[in-house]
């Protein structure tokens, strides 16, 4: 027999949608897996309503986004519809489409499905129209915000960003400060390009990757220390409450350049996997072999899989985020992919999705942008959640 979900439940998972996806949504449609028999909340798949309203392929869409959530352990969905017209007085041919196409892909492989509409002023089950239907009348979503599930997220230090665009990442910095940027990563470049044997090639792999180390061990002391603390932090520009200023342009501009090289960017990322951050240096020297594919299993195994060290990886969220903000249009590849990466292994799929499309967009063929971007569209997550290490 299907759990019954009641009113109080289904304003709990409603609110906890957003904080799962890290924005609000708008014109989309979110399915949230509920496991077993008790009901646990599970995972949180996002599409656009205009998507699964396709006559052409709404359906396809709909059964791909079902067997994410079903492969999750999913026994009941509860679906949000949002949208002003899920919530007007005059049925919307597109919403009622899109549940439909839901509905007749969840048919035999969950319990039960409830369907919501969610709009900007109210929320309501979708199609209770009858008199005695349980929430015929709209709710104010204000009662979204005074949850338990919402007090305790924002109690954790969670946020929800205003839209899904807003997660991108942007070039804050000034004018000034790019062109600044812009001429060290050109200074640092040129002289990776005009070395004449390869340990001169190695030393300046070796050398970038110690400007890294060296601002990511500071960042990681003042960032991560306040996050640890509780206290908000800024990333990517200025001074922010937990004390952190960005390295100098100059200095940014040398990050961008060495990460440009791969072996660089994989030296950089291993050094956030845990037991692994000498093997970064063994890398730049083209000494590393096998070893790499293993350390990485540290991110993807759901046996060995491991949490990333909190304080750590804000500190290279800072770090990566300033180097952002400090790029040239067409040159956010490298750092905007590792901001992905590390938000997809911190469990944030939705940010990954975003940060991922935005690398792509500048370069379609990049790795390892598409190999996570892959992991993602499959419905992978990172190998401690696969394993089920509580959040």
């Amino acid at each position: 027999m299907p759990m019954t979900i009641t009113t109080r439940d289904v304003r709990e998972l409603l609110s906890l949608i957003p904080f799962q996806l890290g924005f609000r949504p708008e014109e989309s449609v979110a399915l949230l897996s509920l496991r077993g028999s008790r009901g646990s909340t599970g995972l949180v798949a996002r599409v656009d309503l205009a998507d699964l309203a396709d006559a052409d392929d709404g359906a396809r869409v709909a059964r791909q986004l079902v067997h994410h959530l079903v492969e999750d352990g999913a026994r009941r969905l509860l679906v949000a519809v949002y949208s002003e017209r899920a919530t007007g007085p005059v049925p919307d041919p597109d919403v009622a489409r899109a549940v439909d196409v839901v509905r007749e892909a969840a048919d035999h492989f969950v319990d039960d499905v409830g369907v919501w509409a969610v709009g900007t002023q109210v929320f309501h089950e979708h199609g209770c129209t009858e008199p005695g239907c349980r929430d015929a009348l709209p709710r104010s979503v204000h009662e979204l915000e005074s949850t338990e599930v919402s007090a305790r997220m924002v109690a954790l230090g969670a946020s929800v960003a205003t839209s899904r665009d807003s997660l991108r990442v942007a070039d804050t910095a000034t004018a000034t400060a790019r062109r600044s940027a812009r001429r060290a990563r050109s200074r640092w470049a040129a002289r990776g390009l005009g070395a004449r044997s390869e340990d001169d090639v190695r030393r300046w792999r070796r050398d970038g990757l110690e400007v890294w180390a060296h601002e990511l061990d500071r960042a990681t002391a003042e960032v991560g220390g306040a996050v640890a603390r509780g206290v908000a932090t800024g990333e990517g520009s200025g001074r922010g409450p937990h004390g952190w200023a960005p390295p100098a342009a100059v200095v940014l501009g040398r990050l961008q350049a060495a990460l440009d090289d791969v072996l660089v960017r994989d030296a950089v990322l291993l050094r956030l996997v845990p037991g692994t951050e000498r093997l970064g240096e063994r890398v730049v020297a083209g000494d590393a072999g096998p070893e790499v594919g293993a350390a990485l299993q540290v991110i993807v195994d759901p046996v060995r899989g491991r949490r990333p060290e909190e304080a750590r990886v804000a500190g290279a969220r800072a770090l990566l985020g300033a180097v952002s903000a400090h790029a040239a249009r067409g040159t956010h590849v490298p750092s905007v992919t590792l901001l992905g990466v590390l938000a997809w292994w911190e469990g944030d799929g939705a940010r990954a999705a975003v940060l991922l499309e935005q690398a792509l967009a500048e370069d379609p063929g990049h790795r390892l942008a598409r190999l996570v971007q892959e992991a993602i569209d499959h419905g992978m997550p990172p190998g401690w959640l696969r394993r089920g290490v509580p959040a």
